[in-house]
């Protein structure tokens, strides 16, 4: 019997003067060159929230507001399964310094579906902008 991985992993959705964050990822990472929420892998007895908080200081320099939690989404790659828990998030302190993605990019979220999005963060955007009456009108 095939028992797949399934991870747990929190992304912020980064708001900041109209426009919404997205990272890609490094051409070393798994999915490489993907667009993505940046986030990370949920810890043992590790909340959430605080999970998001660690993986932003440590991917991105930057400390975050983890706001209003959207629905989580769960997606099938063929050698793993992930499950996305994804928060609305601030920017509180910091600059952004990039020490794990090849690139970030601030987007109006109308504009979000126009980069080359990792598949499980794909529904998460759908959610987002129907949540908030960001679809292009």
């Amino acid at each position: 019997m095939n028992v797949r991985k399934h991870l747990h992993v929190t992304c912020a959705i980064i708001e900041h003067d109209g426009h919404v964050l997205a990272a890609q990822r490094s051409a070393e990472m798994s999915l490489p060159l993907k667009w993505e929420f940046p986030g990370g892998k949920i810890d043992p007895g590790e909340s959430p929230e605080e999970c998001l908080r660690r993986e932003l200081m440590e991917e991105m320099a930057i400390a975050v507001n983890v706001g209003k939690k959207l629905p989580a989404s769960t997606h099938q790659y063929p050698k793993f399964a992930v499950t996305l828990h994804p928060f609305l998030c601030s920017i509180e302190s910091g600059e952004i310094v990039l020490h794990e993605h090849a690139a970030i990019t601030w987007l109006p979220p109308e504009e979000l579906h126009t980069l080359d999005w990792a598949e499980a963060d794909l529904p998460i955007i759908e959610a987002y902008l129907e949540a908030y009456g960001a679809i292009a009108r």
